[in-house]
């Protein structure tokens, strides 16, 4: 997902967004370690997505106390 793309949703989308992804990422853990994973690169491209919705958050949060 895009930096683009996550700017354009609520911060309750991305609140939501964050929870679905972080719920992914523990069952890609999980399956890795009982079995060999089709694409091992997906954990890292959802860590990377995780990372940037939860930097955009706190860009909005600074945004609002005027920093």
């Amino acid at each position: 997902m895009k930096a683009a793309e996550i700017r354009d949703l609520s911060d309750g989308e991305i609140q939501e967004r964050i929870g679905q992804v972080r719920e992914e990422l523990f069952r890609l853990r999980f399956r890795s370690a009982t079995q060999e994973l089709e694409n091992p690169a997906l954990v890292r491209q959802l860590r990377r997505d995780l990372a940037r919705m939860k930097t955009i958050l706190r860009q909005r949060e600074l945004a609002r106390e005027g920093r």
